[in-house]
């Protein structure tokens, strides 16, 4: 079929979990029609409002905050703040004109959403966890599809809204064979014959997986003689990082195969390159293991809402496609999970095989064909 120049709002954020999946299906957008118009809409002083243009898009920010779990100014000031969102919202929906409003989940959606469907713009939520966030809640009486990576999702959306999609991730993310897995070495200056595991846990999730590193670092690194590490510590916790590995440094610890950032630009490398991952286990980070086929040792973060972090894991262990570490148990237990995990290359392939297998291929051609359909 062919795409016609349409014009869309995207609107959401927070956390990459919420902007990658955004700016993929923007992405798609434009590869089916480079004529298609994009604005995105975002909550000011959140991540997206710094990675979105840095991406090439322009991106306009509302001043909604999140409900604070004590009693603070800013939970006062909330009913304000989400009323000028409101009006701020409707004046960008008539200046721009958009023939479909996209929310991701973040704050910034339920504003946006809410305006479109009152002024009768239609309107498609993507939930990328398996137990749905609070706005995408809301806003499932009143969007006209919501797109859903996990079956199940009839507790929370109309069930005749609902169309499985999976989630977008970012682009070049798929199985290594041994020329990239070649090439990923090659780029991080990593030995082709040592086992290498990838550490990652985004800008601010990475704190648990930071101590855990620090502390297998100062026990001398147990079980790490034929290991390499690729470790994403999150900007938030790079300076005590920093810190840390100098104090190693001079006091003679084992450093040598370790190499640490606070981001990870070529994510495609990174996997390629690992035998085994130790993630978080946010939608997009499974979404992202799946397609590139890893065995991954999961840490749900505890600081998420309704723990769903721990029902997205759960759904692949539950599938022997994953293993789970509670956050309270990892700075003991998790480096010598990932340790015996690389002893087991039988375990690897079974998790590989099984993990790969719940992959739902190219998320963001779907979702873009649904919003083809809905206008």
């Amino acid at each position: 079929m062919g795409y016609r120049k349409i014009r869309a709002i995207i609107s959401g954020g927070g956390t990459g979990g919420h902007i990658f999946p955004a700016l993929s299906i923007a992405e798609k957008l434009k590869e089916l029609n480079p004529e298609t118009e994009i604005l995105f809409v975002g909550a000011l002083g959140r991540m997206e409002m710094e990675k979105v243009p840095a991406a090439g898009y322009r991106i306009e920010g509302l001043p909604v905050a999140g409900l604070q779990r004590r009693l603070t100014l800013s939970n006062l000031m909330l009913p304000f703040k989400v009323l000028k969102s409101i009006r701020m919202a409707k004046k960008l929906i008539r200046t721009f004109r958009p023939d479909i409003a996209i929310g991701v989940g973040g704050y910034a959606s339920a504003p946006l959403l809410w305006a479109a469907s009152r002024l009768g713009i239609p309107t498609l939520i993507q939930e990328q966890n398996g137990f749905a966030g609070l706005t995408n809640r809301i806003l499932s009486k009143r969007v006209t599809t919501a797109c859903v990576a996990y079956d199940g999702m009839e507790r929370f959306f109309p069930a005749e809204k609902i169309v499985m999609t999976g989630n977008p991730i970012r682009k070049g993310i798929v199985p290594a064979d041994s020329a990239m897995k070649a090439e990923a070495c090659r780029f991080y200056g990593l030995s082709p014959e040592k086992k290498h595991i990838l550490i990652v846990g985004g800008s601010l999730g990475s704190g648990t997986l930071n101590n855990a590193m620090k502390k297998w670092i100062s026990d001398g690194c147990p079980g790490g003689e034929n290991i390499e590490i690729i470790w994403q510590c999150g900007k938030y916790y790079k300076p005590s990082v920093d810190t840390f590995m100098e104090e190693a440094a001079r006091s003679g610890k084992k450093i040598s195969g370790i190499q640490y950032s606070d981001f990870i630009g070529r994510m495609d490398l990174a996997y390629a390159a690992a035998d085994v991952v130790i993630s978080r286990s946010g939608a997009s980070s499974i979404s992202e293991l799946c397609a590139a086929r890893k065995a991954a040792v999961f840490v749900p973060s505890p600081n998420v809402s309704e723990d769903h972090q721990t029902h997205n894991a759960m759904a692949l262990v539950n599938k022997n496609a994953g293993i789970l570490v509670k956050d309270s148990e990892a700075v003991e237990k998790l480096m010598q999970e990932a340790c015996s995990l690389l002893d087991s290359p039988e375990r690897i392939t079974e998790m590989e095989r099984n993990i790969g297998a719940l992959s739902k291929a190219d998320a963001a051609m779907a979702i873009a064909e649904e919003v083809y359909k809905i206008i």
